[in-house]
């Protein structure tokens, strides 16, 4: 699923249509135009100048916390 302005910022998907092993049931794909530092992310990826991916395992609803609405808040504000 994304989530769009005039552009995608968040996608939330399920790893076990991709990747096989033990994973989440859901990661969440937020893109900033800055690296964010914090540990939670799985991974942070730039596959462009300017662009991060970051990448964060759910497990929980509990996990989409103040700090992750913040980012999607951000990352939907640079989509515009």
């Amino acid at each position: 699923m994304a989530f769009w302005r005039t552009h995608p910022f968040a996608w939330a998907w399920v790893p076990g249509k991709y990747i096989h092993g033990d994973h989440a049931p859901l990661v969440l794909t937020v893109s900033l135009r800055r690296h964010d530092l914090s540990p939670r992310w799985k991974e942070v990826v730039q596959p462009a100048r300017g662009r991060f991916t970051h990448h964060l395992e759910l497990r929980q609803a509990s996990e989409i916390d103040d700090q992750i609405r913040s980012l999607l808040k951000e990352a939907s504000s640079l989509a515009e």
